[in-house]
């Protein structure tokens, strides 16, 4: 199970789909390979972390706002974090996470799923399962502070390191965690973190799963990871106007080729979430956002304590490492072996991968999506988790995207391109658009960018068009598609709009 280094590609899901869904978000690579493989500006142009980014502030503890669960004064490159405090405080009430290890817990699952026979255990997995038990039950001396709910409307970050994240993992491989087991709970409105529907039935699928998870378990059991990660949930108080705004597009670079975390590394990655983050990963869910939480499993912890997403919200991850490589998507997912993750970190010792998750709407009819509420909730969300005010936009790295939404979530692509332009944009903030295999996606969004920003179209002119074709095209077409495409109206509309007036002559 550790050997192998390939990769593949990825999409966006619904929490759990009934039987998995066909390849999605524009990912259906075709067989030929198109004579040119990207449009736009040079990757090699686009900003990425750590060479675009500012330093970083001295990470602490502040009240409402951020915190941190370990020792920042003892904080050194290439040394195990200090858990803080130093002993456990026990904490059980609404608004932190309910530890298995808390003396008011009352479903004592910890004595009862860890007693394993050695014997058992070393045919199985040799030492691997042992050794996870004992990482599981550090877990009191690792994370010794209250962890906070991320609820709906919050703007808080928690920041633990890697090796507290693998003892919550190996809780949650054992299924420690409790009131966690049913929705029926006051966590009716948080994904559920216990492992056990993974371990239901015998689905290849899920096999493939726990090879890649297990992967993970036998790097941080094998030599403990040393670095930070940070969650952030994040609000949107105050959503830009976008009739109003002159935003000029930013830069585009767009090709049919590659992946969101080869070749974006460095930039913002964008997980194409469901409200409940990690979509189906530790159930029968394998399309974009469930492979992305395989390989990098640090991920995973956050569905511990992060409440469902509400429309102007997002979640942003800094710091996951990836430990394993896969090939195939959804039914023909396969783990490939280990991945030596060489990202550098930053000076919070944290992984420079950031990755943001951003839930799309799902919508039941075609037309639904051209709606004004409708593009102005994309446009927020997008947006959302695109901008961060403060910063200045060169030391901003790019969107690292694709077809959000565009599968089962019956979002058009062009639509979709459109969109996240747009919020980009706002955001100041250039794009590395990867269209998974489709060529002629590729050509069609890269044409209408460059026809855009030729004739200085701002974003505000952008969104106007946008409800004129709503209102001249789509509500005529009932239920039907509209005869004419929205580029097509694009086009049309700023080129009539340009044109010399023959009264003029």
């Amino acid at each position: 199970w550790v050997r192998g280094t390939r990769n593949g590609d990825m999409r966006d899901s619904p929490e759990e789909s009934p039987e998995e869904q066909d390849r999605d978000e524009g990912s259906s690579p075709s067989d030929a390979k198109p004579d040119v493989t990207w449009l736009g500006t040079p990757i090699s142009e686009l900003g990425r972390m750590p060479d675009c980014g500012q330093q970083l502030p001295r990470l602490k503890n502040v009240s409402g706002q951020h915190t941190v669960l370990i020792r920042t004064d003892l904080l050194q490159n290439g040394k195990v974090p200090v858990p803080y405090p130093a002993k456990f405080t026990d904490t059980w009430d609404d608004v932190h996470v309910k530890m298995p290890w808390s003396g008011m817990n009352l479903f004592p699952v910890i004595n009862e799923v860890m007693v394993l026979e050695p014997d058992a255990a070393e045919h199985l997995f040799g030492s691997l399962l042992p050794d996870m038990v004992q990482l599981a039950l550090r877990a009191s001396e690792l994370c010794t502070k209250p962890i906070p709910l991320l609820k709906g409307g919050m703007n808080h970050s928690i920041t633990m390191s890697q090796e507290q994240v693998a003892s919550l993992l190996a809780n949650a491989f054992f299924c420690s965690f409790p009131r966690r087991n049913s929705r029926k709970t006051e966590y009716l409105n948080y994904p559920d973190i216990n492992f056990f529907r993974l371990f239901e039935g015998a689905s290849p699928k899920k096999i493939e799963k726990l090879k890649t998870l297990m992967c993970y378990f036998k790097s941080v059991t094998e030599q403990r990871p040393t670095g930070l990660v940070t969650f952030t949930r994040k609000s949107l108080d105050r959503p830009p106007n976008w009739k109003s705004s002159q935003s000029q597009l930013t830069k585009l670079h767009i090709t049919c080729e590659g992946t969101i975390e080869d070749d974006g590394y460095g930039m913002l990655q964008v997980d194409f979430a469901n409200q409940f983050v990690g979509g189906g990963v530790i159930g029968s869910g394998l399309v974009q956002e469930e492979i992305r939480f395989l390989i990098n499993p640090e991920l995973i912890v956050s569905r511990l304590f992060t409440e469902a997403l509400g429309h102007k919200e997002c979640l942003i991850i800094t710091g996951t490492q990836q430990y394993s490589s896969y090939t195939g998507y959804a039914q023909s997912y396969k783990w490939g072996g280990s991945h030596q993750d060489s990202t550098p970190r930053d000076g919070w010792q944290r992984k420079c991968t950031e990755i943001v998750a951003i839930d799309a709407l799902q919508f039941r009819s075609f037309l639904e999506q051209f709606h004004p509420a409708r593009i102005n909730r994309e446009l927020n969300k997008a947006y959302c988790g695109f901008a961060r005010p403060g910063e200045r936009s060169q030391n901003l790295s790019a969107v690292a995207t694709g077809n959000w939404g565009c599968g089962v979530f019956g979002g058009d692509t062009r639509l979709k391109a459109l969109l996240q332009m747009l919020a980009a944009a706002e955001a100041g903030r250039d794009v590395a658009y990867f269209t998974f295999g489709d060529s002629q996606l590729m050509t069609d969004v890269h044409n209408m960018h460059a026809f855009l920003t030729a004739r200085n179209i701002s974003v505000g002119e952008v969104y106007d068009l946008l409800g004129q074709y709503y209102s001249s095209v789509c509500k005529s077409c009932l239920s039907r598609r509209p005869d004419v495409s929205l580029y097509s109206f694009i086009y049309q509309q700023v080129s009539s709009s340009l044109a010399p007036d023959a009264s003029d002559n």
